[in-house]
């Protein structure tokens, strides 16, 4: 694991800006470090297989007849032409520039006119190259390292804190994909902190005291709320600080569903609701166990009971998490909303950027949710993504600035950044 300093200087500009950066990560970072590719109910299916890319690389993963996982570089052993694109199903890669054939173990098996080559053609020499694959909280991971560590490894210790979400229950309620004007990076950290909600987005101010903290996890890191940070209790930043919580956490959840449709859920509504059974003059955490045993019982009532996790586990959880290098989400016990960025090609202005909301339903009830496309510009965002895609573009160019001298995150609400960015530079180091 590479060695982090809670006290990094100033980010250059160059690790959002550079070409050489690029190359760098692409060499050292994406070809060696464990990454989501997709979640389970993707390949949930004998047969099927989802496509993914990263960079330059493009990588098959399949769910074999025996419903075990395999994972190979899309790449025809004859000539390298790409194999599988998107996702389906598939009994057997199939090349569609001559015709060879590989089963789901990766191995060959039809290679046309194979005489021509008499003996000097075996099967190893031939056969698809394996990724390392491997599987947590529903979500599917691959690493092109041979010798990396494990993936269980790898996710420590937000895997021990996270697990009591049991996030492998949950599925897609929607999952959409737009290409923005900006570095990767730069959209990851519009994500793991709560520091720029006071000015993005003011209209949260009413219902959310928005000082965060922040921590750092081995290569990973949170934010969450400070103690006094409480959703449904106003910001201090605001005149008039003072409101009954027990309102202001059902407006919380009402603004949320409104204007992200993520995160909170129609029982959590109805359990904000039944808060005013409440005396007024109850004190927060009393609200706050009250609303959470009314969360699971609408919950259990449309049933969806919640996983196996205690309020403290809810709350010592916080608000959002970092898995290194490019995911991050908001968990709570019966949804999640996930954001995943990767670079667009070798451009440093441009990424591949997706949303996505998790949640839990009835067995057999979850939707059939596809992957859409939208541009970031479309109405069709809500507003709180709208909000955080309107200020990227313009911190892209800003970066370019001879006036800019290096992004300067807090060490209180902004500690994931400058974690971040020491666990890149551990795999990374300084472009040549």
């Amino acid at each position: 694991m590479p060695r982090i300093n809670s006290l990094a200087p100033a980010i250059p500009a160059e690790s959002y800006i550079s070409p050489d950066w690029v190359r760098q990560e692409k060499a050292r970072l994406w070809s060696k470090v464990w990454q989501m590719a997709c979640r389970e109910e993707e390949i949930s299916e004998p047969n099927s297989f989802y496509t993914y890319e990263i960079a330059d690389e493009s990588i098959t993963i399949v769910r074999r007849p025996d419903m075990t996982l395999g994972a190979y570089f899309n790449v025809c052993a004859h000539r390298g032409r790409r194999l599988t694109e998107g996702c389906g199903k598939m009994k057997r890669f199939h090349c569609r520039f001559h015709g060879w054939q590989w089963d789901l173990q990766g191995k060959p098996a039809v290679v046309v006119d194979r005489n021509d080559w008499g003996d000097a053609l075996q099967d190893e020499e031939i056969s698809l190259m394996p990724v390392r694959v491997g599987s947590w909280g529903g979500w599917i991971y691959v690493n092109m390292d041979p010798d990396a560590e494990s993936l269980e490894s790898f996710l420590e210790p937000a895997k021990s804190m996270l697990d009591p979400f049991e996030f492998e229950k949950m599925r897609y309620a929607w999952h959409k994909q737009t290409i923005l004007p900006c570095n990767w990076k730069v959209i990851l950290g519009a994500f793991n902190e709560g520091y720029h909600t006071q000015t993005t987005h003011p209209q949260l101010l009413p219902h959310y005291n928005d000082f965060t903290y922040s921590k750092a996890y081995g290569r990973h890191s949170m934010f969450g709320a400070t103690q006094d940070g409480l959703f449904g209790q106003p910001s201090p930043r605001l005149a008039k600080p003072e409101r009954d919580l027990r309102m202001g956490l059902h407006a919380f959840n009402q603004e949320i569903w409104d204007t992200l449709n993520a995160i909170t859920s129609e029982e959590a509504l109805r359990a904000g609701e039944r808060l005013m059974e409440l005396p007024e003059d109850a004190d927060a955490m009393t609200i706050y166990a009250a609303f959470d045993q009314f969360h699971r019982e609408e919950s259990s009532k449309n049933g969806t009971p919640w996983p196996d996790i205690t309020f403290e586990q809810v709350m010592a959880a916080g608000t959002d998490w970092h898995i290194f290098p490019n995911m991050i989400f908001l968990p709570t016990p019966t949804t999640v909303l996930g954001y995943r960025a990767r670079p667009n090609g070798d451009d440093p202005d441009s990424c591949i950027f997706e949303v996505y909301s998790l949640q839990r339903y009835k067995e057999g009830e979850a939707p059939n949710v596809k992957l859409e496309e939208a541009d970031h510009r479309s109405p069709e965002w809500r507003k709180i993504l709208s909000q955080d895609f309107d200020n990227v573009g313009e911190i892209q160019k800003g970066m370019k600035s001879q006036g800019f001298r290096g992004a300067r995150p807090s060490p209180v609400q902004e500690q994931a950044i400058i974690n971040f960015h020491a666990a890149l530079d551990g795999y990374v180091g300084k472009p040549a």
